[in-house]
């Protein structure tokens, strides 16, 4: 497996997991949601699934791979702010848990990294610089 493909098939089990995370628990992910999204959290806590779940399908095909990729940034992008009411939200719970909550906001930089990454690498398997 090409490191090119091998990075994808990570990034797309990452969204897939993520995804089927969001849909099977999601009373886990509701009190994230910012509360200037309209709508109740589980809609958002749904819709966030099923569009890591899209994401994961787009960025697992390498007819769509680039753009999957690309999307997949976007998300990452588009979650920051429900990890950063995490964090704020947490801030006085147990270490453990606060250096989770604290640790997702940061990592949302090599997750958009990595997926600008894959949808920059050309169809000859070859890594961007």
């Amino acid at each position: 497996m090409t490191t090119r493909r091998s990075e994808a098939v990570a990034l797309a089990g990452l969204l897939a997991a993520a995804g089927v995370t969001h849909l099977v628990r999601p009373g886990v992910y509701d009190p994230i949601v910012p509360r200037a999204l309209p709508g109740p959290p589980r809609f958002w806590t749904y819709a966030s699934g099923v569009a890591e779940l899209a994401v994961a399908a787009a960025v697992a095909n390498p007819a769509t791979r680039s753009a999957g990729g690309r999307a997949a940034a976007a998300l990452f992008v588009a979650v920051l702010p429900a990890n950063v009411k995490m964090a704020v939200d947490w801030r006085h719970r147990r270490p453990t848990k606060r250096a989770i909550a604290y640790g997702r906001v940061p990592l949302q930089a090599p997750l958009i990294w990595w997926a600008l990454r894959v949808a920059r690498a050309d169809t000859a398997g070859r890594q961007p610089r």
